[in-house]
């Protein structure tokens, strides 16, 4: 991946340059990945935050390298997001056996009160 200078926000020249893709590209993109949202300057100008231009390079991978379509992409990066909100069932075993463990505890503390 591009090493990315240290700022918070970037300019679609500055982007460009950084991704290796043309500014009306960039644009296009913004029409397709309802992800890319960059805020306007005073005078109108894009400003791409960071996360904005690691998603892009991001897409950059999917459509060039990987050979995805703008459609398989969106797919694609949906699915991502997905993973990441989704704890593996591996973790999910782990917190059920804390929490029983939890709840054993309490309930030995409860029936010792009685």
């Amino acid at each position: 991946m591009a090493e990315l200078p240290d700022k918070q926000y970037f300019k679609i020249g500055e982007v460009s340059r950084i991704t290796g893709v043309k500014p009306h590209v960039l644009r296009y993109w913004e029409s397709e990945f309802s992800s890319i949202r960059p805020q306007k300057s005073r005078t109108n100008q894009r400003l791409y935050r960071r996360r904005d231009v690691e998603f892009l390079l991001q897409i950059k991978e999917l459509l060039y390298q990987q050979g995805y379509t703008i459609a398989g992409a969106v797919r694609r990066l949906r699915e991502l997001a997905r993973a990441k909100q989704m704890p593996s069932a591996a973790a999910d075993i782990e917190v059920m056996k804390i929490v029983q463990d939890q709840l054993g505890k309490l309930l030995e503390l409860v029936e010792r009160d009685d």
